[in-house]
Protein backbone atom coordinates (compact mmCIF):
# COMPACT_ATOMS: atom_id res chain seq x y z
CA UNK A 1 0.00 0.00 0.00
CA UNK A 2 2.75 2.52 0.73
CA UNK A 3 4.58 1.81 -2.58
CA UNK A 4 1.56 2.62 -4.43
CA UNK A 5 0.83 5.64 -2.17
CA UNK A 6 4.27 6.80 -3.48
CA UNK A 7 3.87 6.30 -6.76
CA UNK A 8 0.37 8.04 -6.96
CA UNK A 9 1.62 11.01 -4.83
CA UNK A 10 5.20 11.15 -7.12
CA UNK A 11 2.57 11.49 -10.26
CA UNK A 12 0.73 14.29 -8.74
CA UNK A 13 3.21 16.58 -8.10
CA UNK A 14 5.85 18.47 -10.15
CA UNK A 15 9.25 16.62 -10.35
CA UNK A 16 11.86 19.05 -10.81
CA UNK A 17 13.31 20.03 -14.55
CA UNK A 18 15.30 22.43 -15.71
CA UNK A 19 14.36 25.33 -17.54
CA UNK A 20 11.97 24.93 -20.40
CA UNK A 21 13.73 25.31 -23.86
CA UNK A 22 11.23 24.57 -26.42
CA UNK A 23 7.37 25.59 -27.33
CA UNK A 24 4.76 22.82 -25.13
CA UNK A 25 8.31 21.99 -22.82
CA UNK A 26 6.21 22.90 -19.24
CA UNK A 27 2.80 21.26 -20.87
CA UNK A 28 4.35 18.19 -21.51
CA UNK A 29 6.58 17.71 -19.11
CA UNK A 30 4.11 18.38 -16.55
CA UNK A 31 2.84 15.12 -14.74
CA UNK A 32 -0.20 17.17 -14.10
CA UNK A 33 -3.43 16.35 -15.77
CA UNK A 34 -4.51 19.90 -17.49
CA UNK A 35 -8.01 21.26 -17.41
CA UNK A 36 -9.03 22.84 -21.37
CA UNK A 37 -12.25 24.69 -21.12
CA UNK A 38 -14.29 25.42 -24.28
CA UNK A 39 -16.99 28.22 -24.33
CA UNK A 40 -19.54 28.34 -27.22
CA UNK A 41 -21.60 31.55 -27.50
CA UNK A 42 -23.83 30.62 -30.04
CA UNK A 43 -26.61 29.15 -29.96
CA UNK A 44 -26.97 25.63 -31.47
CA UNK A 45 -22.98 25.49 -31.23
CA UNK A 46 -23.05 21.50 -31.62
CA UNK A 47 -25.07 21.27 -34.28
CA UNK A 48 -22.56 23.85 -36.03
CA UNK A 49 -19.87 21.89 -34.75
CA UNK A 50 -21.31 18.99 -36.89
CA UNK A 51 -21.94 21.09 -39.42
CA UNK A 52 -18.90 22.63 -39.77
CA UNK A 53 -16.89 18.87 -39.38
CA UNK A 54 -17.03 17.63 -43.22
CA UNK A 55 -15.97 21.51 -44.32
CA UNK A 56 -13.08 21.10 -42.40
CA UNK A 57 -14.14 24.54 -40.66
CA UNK A 58 -13.53 25.74 -37.36
CA UNK A 59 -15.79 27.80 -34.83
CA UNK A 60 -15.17 31.10 -32.54
CA UNK A 61 -14.65 29.55 -28.70
CA UNK A 62 -13.47 31.04 -25.75
CA UNK A 63 -10.85 28.88 -23.90
CA UNK A 64 -9.65 28.31 -20.37
CA UNK A 65 -6.39 25.74 -20.09
CA UNK A 66 -5.23 25.34 -16.68
CA UNK A 67 -6.15 28.94 -15.59
CA UNK A 68 -5.16 31.12 -18.94
CA UNK A 69 -7.57 32.50 -20.77
CA UNK A 70 -8.36 33.16 -24.70
CA UNK A 71 -11.11 35.32 -25.20
CA UNK A 72 -10.63 33.98 -29.09
CA UNK A 73 -9.97 30.65 -30.86
CA UNK A 74 -10.75 28.23 -33.19
CA UNK A 75 -11.88 24.98 -32.52
CA UNK A 76 -13.49 22.15 -34.49
CA UNK A 77 -14.37 18.18 -34.86
CA UNK A 78 -11.54 15.75 -35.78
CA UNK A 79 -11.03 12.22 -36.57
CA UNK A 80 -12.41 9.36 -38.71
CA UNK A 81 -13.49 6.38 -37.28
CA UNK A 82 -12.98 8.28 -33.19
CA UNK A 83 -15.57 10.86 -34.63
CA UNK A 84 -17.90 8.38 -36.76
CA UNK A 85 -19.97 7.01 -33.83
CA UNK A 86 -22.84 7.46 -31.75
CA UNK A 87 -20.73 8.80 -28.91
CA UNK A 88 -21.48 12.78 -28.20
CA UNK A 89 -17.48 12.27 -26.39
CA UNK A 90 -16.09 13.83 -30.20
CA UNK A 91 -12.54 14.46 -30.40
CA UNK A 92 -11.34 18.09 -31.39
CA UNK A 93 -8.16 20.11 -32.75
CA UNK A 94 -7.84 23.32 -31.55
CA UNK A 95 -5.66 26.97 -33.14
CA UNK A 96 -5.28 29.44 -30.98
CA UNK A 97 -4.30 31.50 -34.46
CA UNK A 98 -8.40 31.05 -36.05
CA UNK A 99 -9.25 34.02 -35.35
CA UNK A 100 -6.17 35.98 -33.42
CA UNK A 101 -2.72 35.97 -34.64
CA UNK A 102 0.26 35.40 -32.77
CA UNK A 103 -1.54 33.56 -29.33
CA UNK A 104 0.00 30.10 -28.01
CA UNK A 105 -0.47 28.47 -25.00
CA UNK A 106 3.46 27.69 -24.11
CA UNK A 107 4.53 28.47 -27.41
CA UNK A 108 2.32 26.00 -29.30
CA UNK A 109 -0.38 27.16 -31.77
CA UNK A 110 -2.46 24.39 -32.09
CA UNK A 111 -3.44 20.71 -30.44
CA UNK A 112 -5.50 17.95 -30.52
CA UNK A 113 -7.70 16.76 -27.91
CA UNK A 114 -8.22 12.94 -28.68
CA UNK A 115 -11.16 10.94 -26.73
CA UNK A 116 -9.57 7.20 -26.12
CA UNK A 117 -11.51 5.45 -28.96
CA UNK A 118 -11.02 1.86 -28.33
CA UNK A 119 -8.68 2.14 -25.94
CA UNK A 120 -10.31 0.89 -22.56
CA UNK A 121 -7.04 1.77 -20.71
CA UNK A 122 -6.60 5.41 -22.39
CA UNK A 123 -2.91 4.43 -22.15
CA UNK A 124 -2.28 2.99 -25.66
CA UNK A 125 -1.70 6.93 -27.20
CA UNK A 126 0.85 8.07 -24.60
CA UNK A 127 2.97 4.45 -24.28
CA UNK A 128 3.30 4.68 -28.13
CA UNK A 129 4.27 8.12 -28.51
CA UNK A 130 6.78 7.78 -25.38
CA UNK A 131 8.20 4.78 -26.89
CA UNK A 132 8.83 6.74 -30.40
CA UNK A 133 10.30 9.67 -28.74
CA UNK A 134 12.55 7.29 -26.63
CA UNK A 135 13.87 5.91 -29.70
CA UNK A 136 14.23 8.76 -31.60
CA UNK A 137 11.31 8.13 -33.91
CA UNK A 138 9.91 11.14 -35.14
CA UNK A 139 6.60 11.71 -32.84
CA UNK A 140 4.66 14.55 -31.56
CA UNK A 141 4.19 14.34 -27.40
CA UNK A 142 1.27 13.58 -25.51
CA UNK A 143 -0.21 14.46 -22.48
CA UNK A 144 -3.93 14.15 -21.15
CA UNK A 145 -6.38 16.65 -20.06
CA UNK A 146 -10.04 16.89 -19.26
CA UNK A 147 -12.15 18.89 -21.29
CA UNK A 148 -15.18 20.69 -20.08
CA UNK A 149 -17.54 22.42 -22.67
CA UNK A 150 -19.91 25.53 -21.02
CA UNK A 151 -18.30 24.15 -17.63
CA UNK A 152 -19.99 20.64 -18.24
CA UNK A 153 -17.13 17.92 -18.13
CA UNK A 154 -17.03 16.46 -21.47
CA UNK A 155 -14.32 13.81 -20.12
CA UNK A 156 -10.88 12.74 -20.21
CA UNK A 157 -8.44 13.55 -23.37
CA UNK A 158 -5.22 12.72 -24.78
CA UNK A 159 -3.70 16.18 -25.75
CA UNK A 160 -1.33 15.81 -28.66
CA UNK A 161 1.20 18.03 -29.97
CA UNK A 162 0.56 19.04 -33.66
CA UNK A 163 2.54 18.13 -36.47
CA UNK A 164 3.52 21.64 -37.42
CA UNK A 165 5.68 24.37 -38.62
CA UNK A 166 6.42 24.92 -34.61
CA UNK A 167 6.87 20.82 -34.50
CA UNK A 168 9.05 21.04 -37.50
CA UNK A 169 10.73 23.77 -35.84
CA UNK A 170 11.74 21.90 -32.37
CA UNK A 171 12.61 18.42 -34.00
CA UNK A 172 14.31 19.08 -37.07
CA UNK A 173 17.40 21.62 -38.51
CA UNK A 174 14.88 23.17 -41.10
CA UNK A 175 11.09 23.84 -40.65
CA UNK A 176 10.29 25.63 -44.13
CA UNK A 177 9.92 21.45 -46.47
CA UNK A 178 7.14 20.44 -47.40
CA UNK A 179 5.17 18.48 -45.05
CA UNK A 180 2.97 15.67 -46.45
CA UNK A 181 0.30 13.37 -44.45
CA UNK A 182 -0.42 10.40 -45.86
CA UNK A 183 -4.08 10.35 -45.68
CA UNK A 184 -6.37 8.95 -47.14
CA UNK A 185 -4.33 6.14 -48.61
CA UNK A 186 -0.69 7.05 -48.95
CA UNK A 187 0.71 3.60 -49.26
CA UNK A 188 3.76 5.28 -51.33
CA UNK A 189 2.86 3.37 -54.59
CA UNK A 190 3.74 4.95 -57.55
CA UNK A 191 0.80 6.81 -60.62
CA UNK A 192 2.52 8.33 -62.62
CA UNK A 193 4.71 11.07 -63.05
CA UNK A 194 2.14 13.50 -62.58
CA UNK A 195 1.61 15.54 -59.04
CA UNK A 196 -2.03 15.47 -59.92
CA UNK A 197 -1.76 11.57 -59.57
CA UNK A 198 -1.53 12.33 -56.09
CA UNK A 199 -3.39 15.07 -54.98
CA UNK A 200 -6.64 12.64 -53.78
CA UNK A 201 -3.95 10.43 -51.64
CA UNK A 202 -1.81 12.66 -50.07
CA UNK A 203 -2.39 16.10 -48.11
CA UNK A 204 0.21 18.74 -48.79
CA UNK A 205 0.09 20.62 -44.90
CA UNK A 206 2.78 23.22 -45.71
CA UNK A 207 3.82 26.00 -48.45
CA UNK A 208 0.24 25.10 -49.57
CA UNK A 209 0.35 28.30 -51.82
CA UNK A 210 3.69 26.92 -54.02
CA UNK A 211 1.51 23.89 -54.10
CA UNK A 212 4.59 22.18 -55.40
CA UNK A 213 3.91 18.16 -55.24
CA UNK A 214 7.74 17.59 -57.14
CA UNK A 215 10.05 15.89 -54.24
CA UNK A 216 7.25 13.55 -53.09
CA UNK A 217 6.91 12.57 -56.66
CA UNK A 218 10.77 11.81 -56.65
CA UNK A 219 10.49 9.65 -53.88
CA UNK A 220 8.25 8.14 -54.93
CA UNK A 221 9.68 6.97 -58.39
CA UNK A 222 12.93 6.24 -56.37
CA UNK A 223 10.93 4.15 -54.10
CA UNK A 224 9.12 2.15 -57.28
CA UNK A 225 11.06 2.23 -59.82
CA UNK A 226 14.94 1.85 -58.92
CA UNK A 227 16.33 -1.12 -60.05
CA UNK A 228 17.20 -3.96 -56.91
CA UNK A 229 21.18 -3.56 -57.40
CA UNK A 230 20.58 -0.14 -56.66
CA UNK A 231 17.80 0.40 -54.44
CA UNK A 232 20.34 1.20 -51.38
CA UNK A 233 22.34 3.19 -52.33
CA UNK A 234 19.21 5.57 -53.57
CA UNK A 235 16.87 5.20 -50.17
CA UNK A 236 20.08 6.36 -48.34
CA UNK A 237 20.29 9.51 -50.79
CA UNK A 238 16.58 10.54 -50.29
CA UNK A 239 15.48 9.03 -47.31
CA UNK A 240 16.33 8.82 -43.61
CA UNK A 241 16.35 5.07 -43.48
CA UNK A 242 17.47 4.49 -40.39
CA UNK A 243 14.22 6.23 -38.74
CA UNK A 244 11.75 4.74 -41.40
CA UNK A 245 13.61 1.42 -40.01
CA UNK A 246 12.50 2.06 -36.48
CA UNK A 247 8.87 3.62 -37.07
CA UNK A 248 8.43 0.51 -39.01
CA UNK A 249 9.39 -2.11 -36.75
CA UNK A 250 7.52 -0.33 -33.89
CA UNK A 251 4.31 -0.48 -36.15
CA UNK A 252 4.90 -4.02 -36.31
CA UNK A 253 6.02 -4.89 -32.55
CA UNK A 254 3.25 -3.11 -31.38
CA UNK A 255 0.66 -4.52 -33.60
CA UNK A 256 -0.19 -1.03 -34.82
CA UNK A 257 -1.68 -1.65 -38.10
CA UNK A 258 -3.91 1.65 -38.31
CA UNK A 259 -0.34 2.78 -39.86
CA UNK A 260 1.05 3.17 -43.15
CA UNK A 261 2.49 -1.18 -42.19
CA UNK A 262 -1.72 -1.79 -42.19
CA UNK A 263 -4.51 0.74 -43.80
CA UNK A 264 -1.98 2.51 -46.19
CA UNK A 265 -2.13 6.02 -43.84
CA UNK A 266 -1.65 7.68 -40.28
CA UNK A 267 1.50 9.09 -40.65
CA UNK A 268 3.72 12.59 -41.87
CA UNK A 269 6.24 12.55 -44.20
CA UNK A 270 8.51 15.61 -44.69
CA UNK A 271 11.24 16.48 -46.49
CA UNK A 272 13.72 18.55 -44.21
CA UNK A 273 15.43 20.60 -46.64
CA UNK A 274 18.92 20.94 -44.81
CA UNK A 275 19.52 17.02 -44.88
CA UNK A 276 17.48 17.02 -47.89
CA UNK A 277 15.63 13.70 -46.72
CA UNK A 278 12.64 12.64 -46.30
CA UNK A 279 11.49 11.38 -42.28
CA UNK A 280 8.46 9.28 -41.25
CA UNK A 281 6.52 10.97 -38.18
CA UNK A 282 4.12 8.68 -36.29
CA UNK A 283 0.46 9.53 -35.62
CA UNK A 284 -2.24 8.54 -34.61
CA UNK A 285 -1.42 5.59 -32.63
CA UNK A 286 -4.50 5.26 -30.34
CA UNK A 287 -5.56 1.57 -31.53
CA UNK A 288 -1.81 0.35 -31.46
CA UNK A 289 -1.22 -2.98 -28.88
CA UNK A 290 -3.69 -4.33 -31.22
CA UNK A 291 -6.99 -2.79 -31.19
CA UNK A 292 -6.78 -2.40 -35.20
CA UNK A 293 -6.95 -5.88 -36.29
CA UNK A 294 -7.67 -6.03 -40.00
CA UNK A 295 -9.48 -9.08 -39.21
CA UNK A 296 -6.78 -11.01 -36.92
CA UNK A 297 -7.86 -12.51 -34.09
CA UNK A 298 -5.59 -11.80 -30.83
CA UNK A 299 -3.51 -14.62 -31.19
CA UNK A 300 -2.85 -13.79 -34.48
CA UNK A 301 -1.95 -10.27 -33.60
CA UNK A 302 0.21 -11.54 -30.96
CA UNK A 303 1.99 -13.48 -33.26
CA UNK A 304 2.31 -10.94 -36.08
CA UNK A 305 5.23 -12.02 -38.12
CA UNK A 306 8.14 -9.09 -38.59
CA UNK A 307 8.06 -9.67 -42.12
CA UNK A 308 4.23 -8.89 -42.23
CA UNK A 309 3.52 -7.15 -45.49
CA UNK A 310 -0.11 -5.93 -46.71
CA UNK A 311 -0.41 -5.64 -50.44
CA UNK A 312 0.58 -2.63 -52.21
CA UNK A 313 3.49 -1.12 -49.65
CA UNK A 314 6.55 -1.34 -51.80
CA UNK A 315 8.63 0.18 -49.43
CA UNK A 316 8.58 -2.25 -46.93
CA UNK A 317 8.53 -4.95 -49.98
CA UNK A 318 11.95 -3.39 -51.25
CA UNK A 319 13.49 -2.98 -47.96
CA UNK A 320 12.18 -6.95 -46.84
CA UNK A 321 14.10 -8.18 -50.19
CA UNK A 322 17.41 -6.11 -49.16
CA UNK A 323 19.54 -7.80 -46.71
CA UNK A 324 20.72 -4.98 -45.35
CA UNK A 325 17.74 -3.30 -44.62
CA UNK A 326 16.25 -6.38 -43.76
CA UNK A 327 19.34 -7.05 -40.85
CA UNK A 328 19.04 -3.89 -39.86
CA UNK A 329 15.06 -4.21 -39.42
CA UNK A 330 15.71 -7.22 -37.36
CA UNK A 331 18.43 -5.84 -34.98
CA UNK A 332 15.60 -3.06 -34.36
CA UNK A 333 13.69 -5.24 -32.71
CA UNK A 334 16.32 -7.07 -30.81
CA UNK A 335 17.30 -3.71 -29.29
CA UNK A 336 13.37 -2.53 -28.52
CA UNK A 337 12.51 -5.95 -26.42
CA UNK A 338 16.04 -6.19 -24.92
CA UNK A 339 15.85 -2.89 -23.82
CA UNK A 340 12.03 -1.30 -23.12
CA UNK A 341 9.28 -3.07 -24.82
CA UNK A 342 8.80 -6.07 -22.00
CA UNK A 343 6.91 -6.58 -19.26
CA UNK A 344 9.65 -5.13 -16.46
CA UNK A 345 9.87 -2.14 -18.22
CA UNK A 346 6.52 -1.32 -19.24
CA UNK A 347 4.61 -3.02 -16.25
CA UNK A 348 5.26 -0.20 -13.97
CA UNK A 349 4.08 2.37 -16.33
CA UNK A 350 0.68 0.60 -16.42
CA UNK A 351 0.37 0.67 -13.31
CA UNK A 352 1.34 4.29 -12.06
CA UNK A 353 -0.15 6.42 -15.47
CA UNK A 354 -3.36 4.30 -14.64
CA UNK A 355 -2.93 4.78 -10.65
CA UNK A 356 -2.74 9.01 -12.31
CA UNK A 357 -5.63 8.27 -14.69
CA UNK A 358 -8.42 6.83 -12.48
CA UNK A 359 -10.18 9.47 -10.67
CA UNK A 360 -10.16 11.16 -14.08
CA UNK A 361 -11.76 8.17 -15.83
CA UNK A 362 -14.36 7.34 -13.49
CA UNK A 363 -15.56 11.19 -13.26
CA UNK A 364 -16.06 10.60 -17.72
CA UNK A 365 -19.72 9.82 -18.11
CA UNK A 366 -18.97 10.31 -21.55
CA UNK A 367 -16.18 7.32 -22.18
CA UNK A 368 -16.81 4.21 -24.44
CA UNK A 369 -16.35 1.64 -21.61
CA UNK A 370 -16.79 1.11 -18.14
CA UNK A 371 -14.95 1.81 -15.31
CA UNK A 372 -14.25 -1.78 -14.85
CA UNK A 373 -13.25 -2.35 -18.22
CA UNK A 374 -10.55 0.20 -17.97
CA UNK A 375 -9.43 -1.46 -14.39
CA UNK A 376 -9.54 -5.00 -16.84
CA UNK A 377 -8.10 -4.21 -19.72
CA UNK A 378 -4.28 -3.52 -18.04
CA UNK A 379 -4.30 -7.79 -17.72
CA UNK A 380 -7.56 -9.29 -19.80
CA UNK A 381 -9.01 -8.58 -22.84
CA UNK A 382 -12.31 -6.48 -22.96
CA UNK A 383 -14.41 -4.30 -25.11
CA UNK A 384 -12.71 -5.81 -27.86
CA UNK A 385 -9.32 -4.79 -26.82
CA UNK A 386 -6.34 -7.37 -26.11
CA UNK A 387 -5.37 -6.94 -22.25
CA UNK A 388 -1.76 -4.64 -22.49
CA UNK A 389 0.16 -6.93 -19.92
CA UNK A 390 -0.52 -9.90 -21.81
CA UNK A 391 -0.20 -8.38 -25.09
CA UNK A 392 3.38 -7.12 -24.21
CA UNK A 393 4.31 -10.80 -22.87
CA UNK A 394 2.90 -12.78 -25.93
CA UNK A 395 4.93 -9.92 -28.13
CA UNK A 396 8.31 -10.45 -26.75
CA UNK A 397 7.74 -14.44 -26.51
CA UNK A 398 6.84 -14.30 -30.39
CA UNK A 399 9.39 -12.13 -31.39
CA UNK A 400 12.31 -13.54 -29.34
CA UNK A 401 10.97 -16.96 -30.99
CA UNK A 402 11.20 -15.53 -34.42
CA UNK A 403 14.46 -14.25 -33.92
CA UNK A 404 16.09 -16.66 -31.51
CA UNK A 405 19.36 -17.26 -33.41
CA UNK A 406 19.94 -12.87 -33.67
CA UNK A 407 18.68 -11.60 -30.17
CA UNK A 408 19.80 -12.93 -26.42
CA UNK A 409 17.96 -16.52 -25.74
CA UNK A 410 16.39 -14.81 -22.78
CA UNK A 411 14.33 -11.33 -22.24
CA UNK A 412 13.44 -12.12 -18.68
CA UNK A 413 14.27 -7.77 -18.23
CA UNK A 414 15.64 -5.19 -18.67
CA UNK A 415 18.74 -5.38 -16.35
CA UNK A 416 19.79 -8.74 -17.70
CA UNK A 417 23.44 -8.62 -19.12
CA UNK A 418 23.64 -4.98 -17.87
CA UNK A 419 26.81 -4.11 -17.15
CA UNK A 420 25.83 -1.43 -15.10
CA UNK A 421 25.73 -0.75 -11.11
CA UNK A 422 23.26 1.55 -9.83
CA UNK A 423 23.20 1.85 -5.98
CA UNK A 424 21.45 1.76 -3.52
CA UNK A 425 18.38 0.79 -5.31
CA UNK A 426 15.90 2.14 -4.08
CA UNK A 427 18.04 5.22 -3.43
CA UNK A 428 16.53 8.01 -0.57
CA UNK A 429 19.51 10.76 -0.68
CA UNK A 430 21.70 9.79 -3.43
CA UNK A 431 22.28 7.10 -6.24
CA UNK A 432 25.45 6.68 -8.11
CA UNK A 433 25.40 4.83 -11.37
CA UNK A 434 28.77 3.27 -12.56
CA UNK A 435 30.54 1.33 -15.28
CA UNK A 436 34.03 0.08 -15.18
CA UNK A 437 34.87 -0.76 -18.40
CA UNK A 438 32.75 2.61 -20.37
CA UNK A 439 32.89 6.25 -20.89
CA UNK A 440 29.39 7.53 -20.80
CA UNK A 441 28.47 10.00 -23.35
CA UNK A 442 25.41 11.52 -21.72
CA UNK A 443 22.79 10.30 -19.37
CA UNK A 444 18.98 10.89 -19.51
CA UNK A 445 16.33 9.84 -16.68
CA UNK A 446 12.59 9.94 -16.97
CA UNK A 447 10.01 9.12 -15.27
CA UNK A 448 7.11 7.03 -15.23
CA UNK A 449 5.33 8.74 -18.17
CA UNK A 450 8.49 8.52 -20.35
CA UNK A 451 9.21 12.80 -19.49
CA UNK A 452 12.58 13.69 -18.93
CA UNK A 453 14.01 14.32 -15.41
CA UNK A 454 17.92 14.94 -15.83
CA UNK A 455 19.68 15.02 -19.33
CA UNK A 456 23.41 15.35 -19.08
CA UNK A 457 24.94 17.45 -21.95
CA UNK A 458 25.83 15.79 -25.10
CA UNK A 459 29.70 14.20 -25.13
CA UNK A 460 30.24 14.41 -21.61
CA UNK A 461 33.67 13.22 -21.96
CA UNK A 462 35.93 10.58 -19.22
CA UNK A 463 33.24 10.04 -16.75
CA UNK A 464 32.33 6.67 -15.70
CA UNK A 465 30.18 7.41 -12.98
CA UNK A 466 27.39 9.68 -12.09
CA UNK A 467 26.81 10.60 -8.48
CA UNK A 468 22.92 11.84 -8.18
CA UNK A 469 21.35 13.81 -5.27
CA UNK A 470 18.11 12.55 -5.27
CA UNK A 471 16.56 13.69 -2.23
CA UNK A 472 14.15 16.42 -3.46
CA UNK A 473 12.99 13.91 -6.53
CA UNK A 474 9.59 12.13 -5.61
CA UNK A 475 8.93 8.63 -4.92
CA UNK A 476 8.19 6.36 -7.24
CA UNK A 477 10.27 4.46 -10.31
CA UNK A 478 12.84 6.38 -12.65
CA UNK A 479 14.34 5.10 -15.95
CA UNK A 480 17.87 5.74 -17.06
CA UNK A 481 19.42 6.07 -20.73
CA UNK A 482 23.33 6.04 -20.59
CA UNK A 483 24.93 6.32 -24.26
CA UNK A 484 28.66 6.07 -24.93
CA UNK A 485 30.22 5.85 -28.53
CA UNK A 486 29.47 2.28 -28.73
CA UNK A 487 26.27 1.31 -26.99
CA UNK A 488 22.97 2.53 -25.43
CA UNK A 489 22.07 1.23 -21.92
CA UNK A 490 18.89 1.31 -20.47
CA UNK A 491 17.54 0.43 -16.92
CA UNK A 492 15.52 1.59 -14.19
CA UNK A 493 15.58 2.10 -9.91
CA UNK A 494 13.54 3.42 -7.48
CA UNK A 495 13.42 6.14 -5.38
CA UNK A 496 11.87 6.01 -1.64
CA UNK A 497 12.16 8.70 1.31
Amino acid sequence: MQKLFYHAIFLLLFVQFTSAQNPGDTIFNSPQIHTVKLYFSQSHWWDSLVAYYPLDKKMLASMEVDGLWFDSVGAQFKGNSSYNNMSQKKPFKVDLNEFVSGQDIDGLKKFNLNNGFKDPTFLREKMTLDFCRRHGIPAPRCTYANLYLNDTLWGLYTFIEQVDKTYLGINFNDNDGNLFKGDPMGSLQWYGPADTSYFHRYELKTNDSLNDWSDLVHLLDKINNTAPQYFYDSMETYMSTSSFIKYWAMNILFANLDSYNGSGHNYYLYHDPDMEKFYFIAWDVNEAFGCFTLGMSTSQLENLNISYLPNGRPLVQKMLADQSYFNQYKLTFCDYILQDFNSAFLDPIIDSISDLLRTSVYADTKKFYTNQQFEDNRTISTGGAPGLKPFISNRVASISTQLASLCFSSVEGIERGNPISVYPDPATNYIIIKNGDMRFGSLDIYNVLGESVLSTPRNTTGLSEFKLDVSTWMPGIYFYNLTSESKTIRGKFSVQH
